[in-house]
C-alpha cells in the first residue's frame, strides 16, 4: 500500500475526510481503470470534503475505515496473481460490501466479486461471492463503444473488451440495458450488475470521467454513512459533458 495519501487541496474544505481505496492498481488496472480513482479523488474536493486515496496490492495491510473501494480490470495473468490474496481478502470485502460500502468494480473485479472465472481452456478462478454472478470465458471478444440506459444514472457511456461473459443471478439486478454495444453477454442485453451500494460493470474508458452521475453516486453515499449527510459542492462538469458528446457520437 502506498504509505502515504494522496490528496487534493481545494478551497473551503472542512466537510470530512472521505478515505477511497483503490483495489489492486498494479495488476487490475487497464484501459485507464486508474482515471475511476482520480475523478473520486477530484470530486471529493469539488463537493468540499478531503480526498483520501490508498492503494492496496497484494500483501498490504488492508486499510481501515474504507469509505469507497474502486477496483480496475486485467487480463487473466493479473487475475491469477491476486487470486489468492483475494481470498485472504474476502469475508473483509464482504462485511463492507453487506454494510453498504459504495464499491465500483469494473471488468475483472467484477467477475472475481462474483462466485468464479471459468476461463475458456476451462479452468475455474474462484471469486469471492460478493455478487450472484457467474462469467464464463469464451472466443467470442466484446469490443467496442457502448451506451446502457440505467435507471438511475441516466445514459451511461463506455467502452468494453472482454471475452468473458458474465451471468446475472437472482441476487443482483443490471445496472441497465445496451442501446448499443454488448455488455454482461451476447444473449441478455444487460450490461453490469448493481448490489446494494456496489456499481459493477464492464465498461472502461475509463468510466467515471464520462459518467461523473455515478461518482457522484458513490461520494454521496459515502458521505452519507460516515457523516449522516450529504452537503454536494459545485462540481465543473464541463469536460465531463464534452466527453459524454463526443464518446456519444463515437460509432460501435
Amino acid at each position: 500500500m502506498n504509505p502515504e495519501a494522496n490528496s487534493v487541496p481545494a478551497a473551503g474544505q472542512g466537510k470530512g475526510t472521505l478515505r477511497v481505496v483503490q483495489l489492486y492498481p498494479r495488476d487490475m488496472n487497464i484501459y485507464g481503470d486508474w482515471g475511476n480513482a482520480l475523478v473520486l479523488q477530484r470530486r471529493i474536493s469539488w463537493h468540499g470534503y478531503t480526498p483520501e486515496l490508498l492503494e492496496y496490492n497484494v500483501g498490504d495491510p488492508f486499510p481501515d475505515d474504507v469509505d469507497i473501494i474502486v477496483g480496475g480490470g486485467g487480463q487473466d495473468s493479473g487475475q491469477l496473481v491476486i487470486q489468492e490474496d483475494l481470498q485472504d481478502r474476502a469475508a473483509a470485502l464482504r462485511d463492507l460490501a453487506e454494510d453498504g460500502t459504495p464499491m465500483l468494480l469494473i471488468c475483472g473485479l467484477y467477475q472475481l466479486f462474483g462466485r468464479f472465472f471459468k476461463t475458456r481452456t476451462g479452468a475455474v478462478i474462484p471469486g469471492i461471492g460478493v455478487l450472484d454472478v457467474e462469467t464464463h470465458g469464451t472466443d467470442e471478444r466484446l469490443i467496442g463503444n457502448v451506451k446502457v440506459a440505467t435507471p438511475e444514472f441516466g445514459e451511461v457511456l463506455g467502452y468494453e473488451n472482454h471475452s468473458g461473459q458474465t451471468s446475472l443471478g437472482s441476487g443482483v439486478r443490471p445496472l441497465g440495458t445496451t442501446a448499443k454495444g454488448t455488455g454482461n453477454n451476447s444473449s441478455d442485453g444487460h450490461e453490469g450488475a448493481r448490489y446494494r451500494n456496489i456499481v459493477a460493470s464492464y465498461l472502461h474508458g475509463s468510466l467515471l470521467p464520462k459518467n461523473p452521475a455515478i461518482a457522484d453516486f458513490l461520494i454521496r453515499t459515502a458521505a452519507e454513512r460516515k457523516f449522516g449527510s450529504f452537503q454536494p459542492g459545485q462540481p465543473d462538469d464541463r469536460y465531463a459533458e464534452l466527453a459524454r458528446e463526443h464518446a456519444a457520437r463515437r460509432p460501435r
